[in-house]
């Protein structure tokens, strides 16, 4: 869909804590556009190379091929001029730059799908993504499972004491909670958790 009108560029950013399956979302996304026979390209950070170096992979091992990049300026440098649909993932961790650089794609009529988590694990608006939930045309804002009651998890909970804001891991160093269960002052350590956790719901990250 294109809300603004044909030929049009905008911005669309998918949402949410980490396990909610964000990263498989905007494979999605992009697959579709590509099944379109659209011209795509994605990007990642550099700091994000958990399951591959040159990968987005999600939970359920869905992968696309993707450029990996150090800063948000790059992508426009590497941009080529017949792409149609740019995906970007892990967007929290791409510097102040990646709102502008999203807007200056967008209005060359590109469509630029984001995904990233919206809260850090203190439940704390993350990086660039308060400002490009604010510019998006289109927000899908997903949610997960929480790992201790089963309800319907908005909030990243870390599991090991470290107060870095960015510390890549998965179901070894965080969780998804859910509001009454998420503890953002204190680390959570041990307690009783859901026994039972959906495959759709393994670590991706994203």
């Amino acid at each position: 869909m294109n809300p603004v009108r044909p030929g049009g560029g905008w911005i669309e950013l998918v949402a949410g804590p980490m396990f909610s399956g964000k990263s498989e979302e905007l494979i999605r996304l992009l697959r579709r556009a590509a099944i379109a026979r659209q011209r795509i390209q994605v990007f990642k950070p550099a700091l994000d190379n958990r399951y591959s170096e040159d990968d987005i992979v999600s939970h359920s091992q869905w992968r696309i091929p993707c450029e990996v990049v150090e800063r948000a300026a790059e992508i426009h440098e590497r941009l080529d001029p017949r792409t149609e649909v740019v995906g970007i993932d892990e967007g929290q961790f791409f510097d102040d730059e990646l709102p502008g650089v999203c807007t200056h794609l967008a209005n060359l009529g590109k469509r630029v799908v984001v995904a990233g988590l919206d809260m850090d694990y203190r439940g704390v608006p993350f990086g660039p993504m308060p400002e490009l939930l604010a510019i998006a045309e289109e927000v899908h804002k997903i949610q997960a499972i929480c790992a201790r009651c089963g309800a319907s998890a908005s909030y990243t909970q870390r599991l090991i004491e470290d107060e870095k804001r960015v510390l890549v891991g998965a179901t070894d160093v965080y969780e998804a909670r859910c509001r009454r269960c998420h503890e953002p002052d204190g680390t959570a350590l041990g307690g009783e958790r859901w026994l039972f956790q959906p495959v759709s719901e393994k670590p991706d990250n994203g």
